[in-house]
């Protein structure tokens, strides 16, 4: 990317993200302290990008040409083509299955209840996903599957959303669902298109790996995540039942964010409060994308580090930085955005809060 600001003056998927000359860029800067007493006693280095459709970076931190692996952040992006083949008409999906297609749920009983329900509408179940089988995230519901002795199927797995959402696009299109998440099968070829049309980069050789869910992860810069998304925010130059998909996503993620994610869960307590204005995604390794539909931007951040601790106050951050929530909002969220470390005994020892770097950048 050039070391300097640039407006594409015709919109285009392919328009490539340029940052800004006076903004950090190289080493991924500090941008969240976690305080002990009165000492930072830990630091997470962070990249992060926010990019409109026309490729300029609205403000980025760190090397944002840096690739990463998106992770389940890019799960919206993953969506497109349920919605675009016509296979969520089809199916008549609601906007909490497209939801769902975005999620990396908590395993809850109402999430995997209706992942089965999902699974039935197109003639499967839970034997067809090839995501691997896993406990629930949400203590409660694990807790009481092993008192009740009931072992998880592959419907609990965080990602049984959006593997039913990649059966649903294989079925619909005639396409046989064994081995799905195979990278040169079909339902995957579809989406390598689809995130170097969305995200405007050659995925040609690329490093790629194997997910925790099992599909292919495929590496390429942070700015271009983030583009991807601003497409979505933004998606006026798109094709029209791209365009449309886009905003159906956005706008499922929005009205039904318990289906993203879960109970006590960043991403649902955060789109809970700021509804339409913002439809964000988590992902392992500490990586957020998501997109500010109001504003027609995207963004994506990565903690150098992994840890989702990080990822969340910078966020919290972002959100703040562009009014997506007020002060109110923000003391609502307080324990989210700035979270007080607390012991065991539950007294007060510390706090996670943005580094001045971050802290000190004022708001749009």
């Amino acid at each position: 990317m050039n070391d300097h600001s640039h407006t594409h003056d015709h919109p285009h998927p392919r328009a490539q993200p340029h940052a800004h000359a006076d903004l950090p860029q190289g080493d991924s800067p500090i941008l969240v302290e976690v305080w002990r007493g009165n000492l930072v006693e830990s630091r997470h280095r962070a990249i992060a990008a926010v990019v409109d459709a026309h490729g300029r970076v609205v403000k980025s931190w760190g090397d944002i040409d840096r690739p990463i692996y998106g992770r389940s952040s890019i799960k919206p992006l993953l969506a497109i083509p349920l919605v675009e083949s016509g296979a969520a008409d089809r199916y008549s999906l609601s906007e909490k299955e497209i939801a769902l297609a975005c999620a990396s749920h908590s395993g809850e009983p109402g999430h995997v209840e209706a992942v089965n329900a999902w699974l039935g509408k197109i003639g499967l179940t839970a034997d067809n996903l090839e995501c691997g089988a896993h406990y629930p995230y949400y203590e409660p519901a694990m807790h009481d599957m092993l008192r009740g002795g009931v072992t998880p199927t592959r419907a609990h797995n965080n990602c049984s959303g959006k593997h039913t959402g990649f059966l649903s696009t294989a079925v619909h299109l005639g396409e046989a669902p064994k081995g799905y998440i195979q990278y040169e099968h079909k339902v995957q070829q579809r989406l390598v298109g689809i995130l170097e049309q969305m995200c405007g980069t050659d995925l040609t050789g690329v490093p790629r790996g194997i997910d925790g869910c099992g599909i292919p992860t495929i590496a390429f810069p942070v700015g271009h995540h983030a583009l991807g998304m601003a497409q979505m925010a933004d998606p006026h130059h798109l094709p029209p039942a791209r365009a449309a998909a886009c905003s159906r996503i956005l706008t499922a993620m929005s009205h039904e964010p318990w289906y993203v994610a879960g109970t006590t869960r960043f991403c649902t307590d955060i789109m809970q409060v700021t509804g339409t204005k913002a439809a964000i995604k988590t992902g392992a390794e500490g990586v957020y994308m998501g997109a500010f539909p109001e504003l027609g931007l995207g963004f994506c951040l990565k903690i150098e580090d992994g840890n989702g601790r990080g990822a969340e106050v910078v966020m919290g951050q972002l959100l703040r930085h562009f009014d997506i929530i007020d002060a109110d909002q923000a003391e609502q969220l307080k324990q989210s955005l700035n979270p007080t470390l607390k012991n065991w005994a539950g007294t007060a020892v510390g706090k996670i809060t943005p580094a001045p770097l971050l802290h000190e950048t004022a708001p749009f």
